[in-house]
């Protein structure tokens, strides 16, 4: 693994392939228990969207962990924020009670039905 992970042709597909596995084993176990597995976009700016506003930083270097919203003027640790706006961007994916459409995403329960008892009436039929 060392060695192919030295070539520089194959590095990104070897390191992309455990990705790759890590996803597909989240999925697969989400689906088993009926859950819901929303992938966010690669370019998603999770860190520069302000979690109380709204507003998008444009350039904000990765060396800054702390950031005050010029708009509403809120104090942000970077990956508290991040991980605010990833939360909110699944609660708005997820599956919808009301009906609405793409309110049935064909999510299977992991449970079986529980099994009704059936009783013997005493009135004769």
């Amino acid at each position: 693994m060392r060695g192919m992970m030295a070539n520089r042709h194959l590095a990104r597909s070897i390191a992309d392939m455990s990705f790759f596995e890590f996803r597909r084993q989240l999925e697969y176990k989400a689906e088993r228990r009926g859950g819901l597995v929303v992938i966010a976009d690669r370019w998603f700016p999770s860190s520069k969207n302000c979690s109380v506003c709204g507003s998008v930083q444009d350039n904000m270097p990765l060396s800054i962990r702390q950031w005050i919203c010029p708009d509403c003027g809120t104090t942000h640790d970077r990956d508290l924020n991040a991980a605010r706006n990833l939360a909110a961007y699944a609660a708005s994916s997820a599956v919808s009670a009301c009906g609405e459409e793409g309110s049935d995403s064909g999510r299977k329960t992991g449970v079986k039905p529980a099994s009704t008892k059936q009783e013997i009436s005493a009135e004769p039929v």
